[in-house]
């Protein structure tokens, strides 16, 4: 049984799935199982973010996944980086889009609207939980995206992180070496790190079960 496949259970809150495919011990439906779990996942996020563009009333869901910045100037004041982090909106700053149609004004605004909403719904939480950080690489803008959720967690917010990577391997998820050392630094300070040992209480009740 694969570790991503346990998680996936876990999150969809699935308790006897794993058991089940454990005692059929076939590759091919554990492979079945993990497409289907996936599809899964993925459509409870998209309907989260459709729940979350209605009630925005936006047209249409659009986020920053694939977004092309090449044909846009951004002023000296403001970059992509400062635009995603959404720090002009606890500034009371404006953004104003100007350009032809199509070029892609609609599609970052409403991009810049669900993650507004989204870290408005995280800053409501008064602890944060990430879990399993390391299993699945992230993008460049979802690392950048996760470092703007911890930078605006820091000293506001408690944050649980679990993971098997050491401190030395994030840079493998998040791609970027600054980020990842100032993601880390931000989540170190006043935190209590504990270190877990021994084998996997998982494998040791499949093991029990034979």
């Amino acid at each position: 049984m694969t570790q991503t496949l346990t998680e996936m259970c876990r999150q969809l809150r699935l308790a006897h799935v794993t058991e089940a495919l454990e005692i059929q011990k076939d590759e091919q439906l554990i492979r079945l199982a993990e497409e289907i779990l996936t599809a899964e996942l993925e459509g409870r996020k998209r309907s989260k973010l459709n729940k979350l563009v209605h009630q925005a009333m936006f047209p249409h869901l659009k986020t920053f996944d694939g977004y092309q910045y090449g044909n846009i100037g951004f002023p000296a004041s403001c970059n992509r980086d400062k635009l995603q982090s959404l720090e002009w909106i606890e500034k009371k700053e404006n953004i104003l889009m100007l350009g032809a149609v199509g070029t892609g004004k609609t599609h970052m605004a409403i991009a810049l609207g669900v993650l507004a909403r989204f870290q408005a719904k995280l800053k409501k939480a008064e602890l944060l939980i990430l879990d399993e950080v390391g299993y699945v690489p992230f993008s460049q803008t979802g690392s950048e995206l996760l470092f703007n959720v911890i930078a605006d967690c820091y000293e506001q917010q408690s944050v649980i992180v679990t993971s098997n990577l050491e401190f030395g391997q994030w840079t493998s998820i998040f791609g970027d070496n600054k980020l990842t050392a100032a993601l880390i630094d931000r989540l170190v300070h006043h935190a209590h790190i504990l270190t877990f040992t021994g084998d996997s209480f998982r494998l040791k009740e499949a093991m029990n079960r034979t």
